[in-house]
């Protein structure tokens, strides 16, 4: 049974995604994503945002069973089909300015054994509908925010030493500590917080780098900068004005690639949990800021599925700075969920980038956030390259090296 301890820290969880996630707003409406387990925060994060002024709470549930079960038995032929109302009704939501709360919690290795080519029809199908959704996030239409719930299968996973009715609260108690729940004043810790990642950004922003050189094992890498590109860290901000932090727990700054621009060898650092699949030991080969190359030991065919999805699914949307000795790599946990494991370590995005982390770039078109360097496609996958044996240096304008990261770590203050 939960304890008093937990309700009060999982009060102040969903009282830290309603202030700091989201920041809702008196008069605004909300709706959330979420899994079927995680009801209990659904109604917590309902009755504070109702207690704030909240006009109207809106929720749509998800059911990781139910996707398995579809794999196991349903049509062959039938993967392109989608439910027409979901996509329609969430962009309806941003379009009008409710803000947008996901909680996330889903088994990592959901589809294992499941057929690849299925996988890579479900992906593209994904890809197609959440176009607009995802250019409406990336254009900060309105304020959102994404944080987790610990399902039982995803808590195993985490902690497969554990006995099964130890891992769900093992899990809780992590997320706790990374979000800064237990601290006295959770809210004012996590402004402090957000303040530090802007201060970094901002330094990084003045640097103008035309590119990052990465070197460590196994990775040697240039990314190419959009030139008039931003580096954002923590909180960002809607169109109406509205303040927001969309990933808790969030340790990262992060800016624009020039999507013509990368090229080398990169290895992951961690693995990768995407649709469901787990993949593992993996590395990406680019050329003139394509993925030329994929291999991994687990799950290759649906990492080079993904790859393939659209013409910009091959080539980065973003370059995010992590620490090594963030709160979250201290756990020593390997979370095998990425709103956590790239908040352990440096990481780069595959697939669209953020308008936001170009200068003017919200107000631009496709077309014209493309001419200035950003990548436009379907999908936005982070994977994490980081570690501490990864050196990051900004190249200047005039090909001089500057420290940025050695053996993981900030290499200077601000």
């Amino acid at each position: 049974m939960p304890t008093s301890d937990f309700e009060e820290n999982l009060q102040k969880y969903a009282e830290l995604a309603l202030k700091v996630g989201v920041n809702l707003q008196p008069n605004q409406r909300l709706v959330i994503l979420a899994p079927l387990e995680a009801a209990s925060l659904v109604r917590m994060v309902t009755t504070s945002a109702y207690q704030a002024g909240c006009r109207l709470v809106d929720v749509i549930w998800d059911d990781d069973p139910l996707t398995l079960i579809r794999f196991q038995y349903a049509p062959r032929d039938s993967f392109e089909e989608f439910p027409a109302w979901f996509y329609p009704a969430l962009e309806s939501y941003l379009k009008q300015g409710d803000a947008l709360l996901g909680i996330a919690g889903t088994d990592p290795d959901l589809l294992a054994g499941q057929d690849s080519d299925l996988i890579g029809v479900y992906q593209r199908t994904l890809a197609k509908l959440h176009q607009t959704y995802f250019e409406l996030i990336s254009q900060n239409t309105t304020n959102w925010a994404v944080v987790a719930f610990p399902v039982p299968s995803w808590a195993a996973s985490v902690f497969p030493g554990e006995a099964p009715e130890n891992q769900v609260p093992c899990l809780w108690d992590a997320i706790f500590d990374v979000c800064r729940v237990r601290q006295a004043d959770p809210v004012a810790a996590w402004r402090r917080h957000l303040h530090a990642l802007a201060v970094r950004s901002q330094y990084l922003t003045a640097r103008h780098y035309r590119g990052l050189k990465y070197s460590g094992p196994g990775t040697d890498l240039f990314i190419g900068l959009a030139a008039e590109h931003v580096w954002v860290g923590g909180s960002t901000t809607s169109k109406a004005g509205i303040p927001f932090t969309p990933n808790m727990p969030t340790e990262e700054v992060f800016t624009l690639p020039d999507k013509d621009q990368t090229r080398g060898v990169v290895t992951a650092t961690k693995s990768l949990s995407y649709l469901g699949t787990l993949i593992e030991d993996f590395s990406v080969t680019f050329e003139n800021g394509c993925a030329i190359n994929a291999t991994a030991a687990k799950g290759e065919a649906v990492l080079k599925q993904m790859i393939a999805v659209d013409a910009g699914a091959a080539r980065l949307g973003e370059a995010a700075l992590v620490p090594h000795h963030s709160p979250i790599s201290l756990s020593g946990l390997r979370f095998q969920n990425t709103l956590f494991d790239e908040n352990a370590a440096s990481h780069i995005a595959l697939g669209h980038g953020y308008q936001f982390t170009l200068r003017d770039g919200v107000a631009l078109s496709e077309e014209d956030f493309a001419a200035r360097g950003g990548n436009v496609s379907n999908i936005h996958v982070d994977f994490m390259i980081g570690s501490d044996q990864i050196d990051i240096d900004g190249v200047l304008a005039d090909g001089t090296r500057e420290p940025v990261m050695r053996r993981g770590d900030w290499a200077f203050d601000v």
